[in-house]
């Protein structure tokens, strides 16, 4: 009895056997490409770590650090090919991920650029880096802003790939509680957010590419401290909608290139807007040019046919762009 009693159980529950394997919420089981160091700091009262890559020159060193700032769907990990196109050309780079993302720790109070960028510095303190050249995707375009303003001293040029920030969020969506978002983000199943992946960022990339964050988070749901990864990704979007950097961009004064897909749309709450004011946002190549117009030295490309990935979906030439740019500054 008690064996066929086992099979039957096993018959019965196919999806449990397939369950993928949690994740911890700093990301502890997922591997990165390279090694991984921690960075002790503090927030909320609590001692939190923010994980990093440091890659060495791999072609002959040129004395110059590259810092890459992540988007807020991704982890650090996925600078991959731009990690080896920079470091085969002499550049040492640093990569983090914020307090918040990928492998560091998940405060759980109110996220600020201010603070981020003050994390970013303690970074750069830590490792005696004077000076960096930044390249920043998407959200981290907006923290990159905010450090190039807060510590212009720190930031030698800017390459800002498909930055969002580029309107002021609150003039087109309504305040969104938290319990709204919670819910929202919640109850996003697999094939939901990997949709909306695919169709908010307007991506050029077969599925099977971006596979590995829609497995991120699927896995990190079965952590015991899912709910505080959770609260921890709805405070980041408060952060962006909340604290927007637009007026400020005109003012950086280090080099800056834009990076953009003609695709690209994505536009943070824009669900939550008026269908009418929703339709107006989001055009965020005609933004950089602008933007960059009224910058003392600034200038955008738009790559066509590409969306929100530009340095994975255009890989070879994004690379290629930006070691241009950085070689001329």
């Amino acid at each position: 009895m008690f064996p066929a009693l086992c099979v039957a159980l096993a018959l019965a529950l196919p999806a449990a056997a397939q369950a993928p394997e949690p994740l911890g919420i700093a990301l502890e089981g997922f591997a990165y490409p390279y090694p991984v160091s921690y960075l002790p700091l503090t927030r909320d009262g609590e001692a939190q770590r923010l994980a990093y890559m440091d890659v060495a020159p791999q072609g002959t060193p040129n004395g110059r650090t590259v810092l890459l700032l992540h988007g807020r769907n991704f982890p650090s990990s996925y600078w991959a090919p731009v990690i080896a196109a920079l470091s085969g050309a002499g550049y040492r780079v640093v990569a983090p991920d914020q307090l918040g993302f990928g492998k560091s720790a998940k405060p759980v109070g109110p996220f600020t650029f201010d603070r981020m960028a003050a994390d970013t510095v303690a970074l750069l303190d830590a490792l005696g880096l004077r000076r960096v050249d930044v390249v920043a995707h998407s959200m981290g375009g907006m923290l990159a802003v905010r450090l190039a303003r807060n510590a212009p001293e720190r930031v030698n040029s800017l390459v800002l790939e498909a930055p969002i920030g580029l309107e002021d969020y609150r003039f087109s969506v309504p305040p969104v509680g938290n319990d709204v978002l919670l819910k929202r983000e919640g109850d996003l199943s697999a094939a939901a957010y990997r949709r909306q992946l695919m169709t908010s960022y307007a991506l050029s990339l077969p599925e099977s590419a971006i596979e590995p964050f829609v497995e991120i988070r699927e896995r990190v749901k079965g952590s015991g401290e899912y709910p505080r990864w959770l609260q921890s990704f709805v405070n980041s979007y408060q952060a962006i909608w909340g604290q927007p950097v637009v007026h400020e961009i005109p003012l950086v004064q280090a080099p800056t290139l834009f990076l953009l897909g003609a695709n690209d749309h994505n536009a943070p709450g824009k669900p939550y807007a008026p269908p009418e004011l929703a339709a107006k946002m989001g055009r965020n190549a005609e933004n950089a040019r602008a933007l960059a117009a009224r910058m003392p030295n600034g200038r955008a490309e738009v790559f066509d046919g590409i969306g929100h990935l530009v340095h994975m979906e255009a890989t070879d030439r994004f690379n290629a762009r930006v070691l241009d740019f950085l070689d001329g500054h």
